[in-house]
C-alpha cells in the first residue's frame, strides 16, 4: 500500500476516532443531560402534584372559609334580626306568654309593634304586626284566638289608662273578651250592645274631629308626632273591636262612619280591628299569614285567661290612682333669672294635656289669683311648684315674695333660714308659719303692702309714670321688684266680724283694685271658699282676681255654672283667667314639688346664686316667744313684748314725766305678767341709769322678781325691796327726786285689801302725781274691777293708768278702759296681751310678752335675802 493511502487510512482512523469519542462524549453528555432533563421533569412534575394538593387544601379552606361565614352571615342576620323585633317590640309587646308581664316602654315615638306570633322557620323569628300609631288590622276566622292575645300586649305595653278598648261583639255580647271586664270599672272598656253601635261610632268620629281641631290644631299631623316632638301623650289610643259584626248588614251612615274612621282615625289614635268581617282597606292576619311579611306564621296561642284578668285589675287600679305627676326639675328654666318682670309675670305651673309647658301669668291682666282645693287636693304642692317656677325665671331684683299660711302648719319655713337648712330663698322678704291665731299678722302683712303701695304710686306720680313699667324705665336705678304675696288658708283672716276682718277686707279691695299698676299681686289659697260672706259679699273685690286655680273638687272657685273641677284627675288643677267661665278652662298636670328631694335641691342652687347682700328673709313663727336677748330701746322708754306686725318690733311705753304714766297688766297669769314687768324695767334700765323699787305680792313670782333684783343690778340700777304694798308707797314723795324711778308691784290687789285708808289714799296719790315726779308705777292687777277699786271705786276714773296690757280678761271686761264702745274685740289666747297707750293708739295692739328666762337668771352666788 503506498504510504499515501497509508497516510489517508491512519488521517481517517485518526478522525474516525476522534469523532467516535466526540460522539461518544455527545452520547455522555446527552445521556446526562436525558437524565438530567428526566430528574427536572420529574421534579417538575411533582413540585405540580404537591402545587395541585397544596391548592386543593386552599380550596377546601376557602370553601369552609366561606361555608363559615355564610353561616355566621345567616346567624348574626337572625340575630340581628331578633334584636330589631326586640327594639320594634319590647317587654309585653314581644314577649311569650311563659314569661310575659305588663310594662310600659312608651318613649317619645310611635307606639311598639305587637307579637302574634312566629315565623314558621327554622329561625323562629317573632311574628310582629303594627296597630297602634300605625294602622287598623283584620283577623279572618281562622285568626280570631289571636285577639285577646293582640289586645292585652296593646295594653299591658302602655301607660295605664292610655288604651281604652270599645268592644262590639252582637252574637256573644263581648263573651269572647269577657277577661277584660276589670278595666270597664274605670272606664277603659266598654262593652257596646246591639243598640249603642251607632252612638259608638258617632262619638269616635266626634274625638277624632275634637283632636284634629283642638290637640293637634294644624301644628301636628298626628298624636304620634306631638308624641315624638312633646315626650307626651296628651290622648289615649281608642281601639274599636268589632267580632261578627256583620258590616255588610249595617245602615248606610253607620257604615260611612267607619269609612270616616279607616280615612282619619290612626292619626287621631282611633284604630278599628274587626274579626271575621273581612276589609279590603285594612290589612289581614290569618293563621298562616301575617300582614306585610313574606312568609308563612304560626300564630301564638291566647294567653292564660288568669293573666288576663290580673292585668286587667292592675291596669284599672294604677289608672283610678291617677296620671303621674310631672316632674319640677323638666318644667323650670334651663337658665336661672333670664326674665324680666317689667311688663309681668310668667311661669310654668305645669304640664298642659300636649305635654307642653302650661304657663300662668300675673300682670295686668289677670293681676291676682284664687287657688281652691279640699285637704288632701294638692293646694300647698301647687303653690310650691308656682313658687318655684317664678323663683327659677326671676332674679331676686325682679320678684320678691311675702308668704303667710294661717293653718297649723310651717309649709313655708321652709323658705327661710333654719337650723337645719341655714340656706333660704333669695327672693322672699317676709315668712309667716302657724299665724293661725295670729289674724293680726295678716292684717300686718296687708298694712305693709299698703304703705308700700302708697310708696311706689308717690314714686309713680313723681316720675309721670302711671303703672311700673313706666316707673321702671323711668328710674332703671331704683329697686322696684314686682311683689307677690300669698296667703294659704286667707279665709282664717276673715272668718270673724270684727275690725280686724273689716279693716283686713278695706286692705284687700285697695290692693286687690290699685295693687295691678304698681306690681303687687295677691295670691289667696283656701280650701274651702264658699261661705265667706266678707270676700263673696263684696263682687267688687272677687272681680279682680281673674286669675281661678281649682284642684279636684273644689267648690265655688270657678264660676257658678263651671263644675270642671269635679271631675278633674288627681295631680291635676283647672286654670282659668277668665274669672272662671267654663270657655277658658285648661287642665293643668302639676308637679311633685313639695318633696325634699325636688324642692331643696332647687333651693340650694338659688341661694347659692344670690345676690351680694341678700338677707334672709323675716320669720313670724306663732308657736315660737321672741326672746329680750338685745332689745335695747331709746332712753325713758320700757319694751312690754314684741307687736305682732312685719317688723316684729318691740311694744313701747314712754317713761316721760306726765299725768297718768303708769302701766297696768290685767289678768291671772302670773308668769306672763312677771315677764312684762321683767320687760320694762330689763329694758328701760339698759336705755340709762334708773332706780327701781319691787314689790313682789305673789308668791309663785318671788323666784323672778328675785332674779329680776339681780339682774338690774348688773344692769347699773338701783333696786329696793319691799316685803308689802305698805312700804312701797310709803314716803313715795321723797324717793321721786326727779330721777326716772319704777315702782313694780307684783299682785297689787293681794296688798290693797290690806292697806288701812291712808296707805290706800297714798297709793292713789303716788298712781296720780307720781309720773310728773319721774316715779312710775308698773303694776300687776288680777282684775279690771280690782284695779278700779284700788282707784277709788266704781266711780274712779282711770286717769292714773295711761296704758294697760290685759293677758286672760275677756273684751267686754275691758270696756271701762278701752276707747270702743262695749270694750274690744279680744278674746284671750295663750301668750297673747292686748295692749293700749292712750297717748300713743288710736286702737289696741296684741303684743307677744318675751320670754325673760334667760335674761333674768339668777348668778351662781344666790342672794342672802331680801334687797334692802
Amino acid at each position: 500500500m503506498s504510504s499515501w493511502r497509508r497516510r489517508l487510512v491512519a488521517a481517517l482512523a485518526d478522525e474516525l476516532g476522534t469523532a467516535r469519542g466526540e460522539a461518544r462524549l455527545l452520547a455522555e453528555r446527552t445521556a446526562a443531560a436525558a437524565q438530567t432533563a428526566g430528574a427536572r421533569a420529574e421534579a417538575t412534575i411533582t413540585a405540580a402534584a404537591r402545587k395541585r394538593t397544596k391548592l386543593t387544601a386552599i380550596h377546601e379552606r376557602m370553601l369552609a372559609t366561606l361555608r363559615a361565614r355564610r353561616d355566621q352571615t345567616l346567624a348574626s342576620g337572625i340575630e340581628a334580626a331578633r334584636a330589631a323585633a326586640a327594639e320594634a317590640a319590647p317587654a309585653a309587646a314581644g314577649a311569650t306568654w311563659d314569661e310575659w308581664e305588663p310594662v310600659s316602654t312608651l318613649g317619645r315615638g310611635p307606639a311598639p309593634l305587637l307579637r302574634v306570633g312566629e315565623l314558621d322557620d327554622e329561625a323562629a323569628l317573632p311574628a310582629l304586626v303594627g296597630l297602634l300609631d300605625r294602622d287598623h288590622l283584620a283577623l279572618d276566622a281562622s285568626a280570631a284566638p289571636a285577639l285577646p292575645g293582640l289586645l292585652l300586649r296593646a295594653v299591658g305595653s302602655a301607660p295605664a289608662g292610655l288604651v281604652r278598648l270599645h268592644v262590639y261583639d252582637p252574637e256573644r255580647l263581648g263573651g269572647s273578651l269577657s277577661a277584660f271586664a276589670p278595666l270597664g270599672k274605670a272606664g277603659l272598656l266598654s262593652f257596646i250592645g246591639p243598640s249603642g253601635l251607632r252612638e259608638t261610632l258617632d262619638d269616635l268620629v266626634e274625638q277624632v274631629r275634637r283632636i284634629n281641631a283642638e290637640v293637634l290644631a294644624g301644628e301636628h299631623e298626628s298624636l304620634a308626632g306631638l308624641a315624638s316632638a312633646t315626650g307626651r301623650r296628651p290622648e289615649p289610643w281608642r281601639v274599636l273591636v268589632l267580632v261578627d259584626s256583620g258590616i255588610d248588614r249595617w245602615h248606610d251612615h253607620d257604615r260611612a262612619q267607619l269609612a270616616r274612621l279607616r280615612r282619619t282615625g290612626v292619626a287621631a289614635g282611633v284604630h278599628l280591628v274587626t274579626v271575621g268581617d273581612l276589609d279590603e282597606g285594612m290589612p289581614l292576619l290569618t293563621d298562616t299569614a301575617c300582614p306585610g311579611l313574606g312568609a308563612a306564621v304560626r300564630l301564638d296561642g291566647p294567653p292564660p285567661t288568669p293573666t288576663i284578668t290580673a292585668t286587667a285589675k292592675a291596669v284599672a287600679e294604677k289608672h283610678a290612682a291617677g296620671r303621674e305627676p310631672a316632674r319640677l326639675v323638666d318644667l323650670l328654666p334651663r337658665r336661672l333669672w333670664a326674665a324680666r318682670s317689667d311688663t309681668g309675670l310668667q311661669a310654668a305651673l305645669g304640664e298642659s294635656p300636649t305635654g307642653e309647658p302650661a304657663i300662668v301669668s300675673l300682670g295686668d291682666n289677670p293681676p291676682h289669683a284664687l287657688v281652691g282645693g279640699p285637704s288632701g287636693s294638692g293646694k300647698t304642692n301647687l303653690l310650691y311648684a308656682w313658687i318655684a317656677s317664678l323663683a327659677s325665671s326671676y332674679s331676686p331684683d325682679e320678684l320678691e315674695f311675702h308668704l303667710l299660711d294661717f293653718k297649723e302648719g310651717v309649709s313655708f319655713a321652709r323658705f327661710a333660714s333654719g337650723r337645719r337648712d341655714p340656706t333660704w330663698l333669695p327672693h322672699v322678704r317676709l315668712v309667716g308659719v302657724n299665724i293661725n291665731d295670729d289674724r293680726e299678722f295678716g292684717l300686718a302683712l296687708l298694712r305693709h303692702l299698703k304703705t308700700e303701695l302708697r310708696r311706689r304710686a308717690e314714686a309713680a306720680k313723681a316720675h309721670e309714670a302711671t303703672k311700673l313699667e313706666e316707673l321702671r324705665a323711668a328710674d332703671p336705678e331704683g329697686h322696684w321688684p314686682r311683689i307677690v304675696a300669698v296667703v294659704d288658708e286667707f279665709q282664717v283672716l276673715l272668718e270673724t266680724r270684727d275690725a280686724v276682718t273689716d279693716e283686713a277686707v278695706q286692705l284687700l279691695e285697695d290692693l286687690a283694685r290699685r295693687g295691678r299698676s304698681q306690681g303687687i299681686h295677691l295670691v289667696l289659697a283656701s280650701q274651702d271658699i264658699a261661705g265667706i260672706e266678707a270676700l263673696w259679699g263684696r263682687p267688687s273685690l272677687v272681680a279682680q282676681f281673674t286669675l281661678r286655680i281649682a284642684l279636684p273638687k273644689a267648690r265655688r272657685v270657678l264660676a257658678e255654672s263651671n263644675h270642671a273641677a269635679d271631675t278633674v284627675p288627681r295631680f291635676c288643677a283647672i286654670v282659668n283667667d277668665e274669672s272662671g267661665v267654663p270657655g277658658a278652662n285648661r287642665t293643668v298636670a302639676v308637679p311633685n314639688a313639695g318633696h325634699a328631694e325636688a324642692w331643696e335641691p332647687l333651693q340650694h342652687r338659688l341661694w347659692q346664686a344670690r345676690p351680694e347682700g341678700n338677707e334672709p328673709p323675716a320669720l313670724f313663727d306663732g308657736d315660737h316667744v321672741p326672746d329680750l336677748t338685745g332689745r335695747t330701746p331709746a332712753p325713758e322708754t320700757a319694751i312690754l313684748g314684741q307687736t305682732i306686725d312685719v317688723a316684729a318690733a318691740g311694744a313701747e311705753f314712754a317713761l316721760h314725766r306726765a299725768p297718768g304714766r303708769n302701766l297696768a297688766v290685767l289678768g291671772t297669769r302670773s308668769a306672763e305678767a312677771a315677764d312684762v314687768l321683767a320687760s320694762a324695767a330689763l329694758t328701760a334700765a339698759r336705755a340709762q341709769h334708773l332706780a327701781v323699787d319691787i314689790c313682789c305680792l305673789e308668791p309663785d313670782a318671788a323666784t323672778g322678781a328675785l332674779g329680776l333684783a339681780s339682774a338690774l343690778e348688773a344692769e347699773g340700777a338701783s333696786v329696793d325691796w319691799h316685803d308689802n304694798l305698805a312700804d312701797a308707797c310709803k314716803d313715795w314723795e321723797d324717793r321721786a327726786d326727779g330721777t326716772l324711778r319704777l315702782n313694780l308691784v307684783y299682785a297689787v290687789d293681794a296688798g290693797s285689801a290690806r292697806l288701812d285708808p291712808a296707805q290706800a289714799a297714798s297709793l292713789r296719790a303716788m298712781l296720780l302725781d307720781g309720773p310728773e315726779r319721774h316715779l312710775h308705777t308698773l303694776g300687776w292687777w288680777r282684775s279690771v274691777p280690782r284695779l278700779r277699786e284700788d282707784l277709788g271705786g266704781f266711780s274712779a276714773r282711770f286717769d292714773a293708768v295711761d296704758a294697760w296690757l290685759a293677758l286672760d280678761v275677756q273684751g267686754p271686761e275691758l270696756a271701762p278702759l278701752s276707747p270702743a264702745s262695749g270694750g274690744p274685740a279680744w278674746y284671750p289666747r295663750l301668750r297673747r296681751g292686748l295692749y293700749f297707750d292712750r297717748a300713743r293708739h288710736r286702737r289696741p295692739q296684741v303684743v307677744i310678752p318675751y320670754a325673760t328666762g334667760a335674761a333674768i337668771a339668777r348668778p351662781d352666788a344666790v342672794l342672802d335675802g331680801p334687797l334692802n
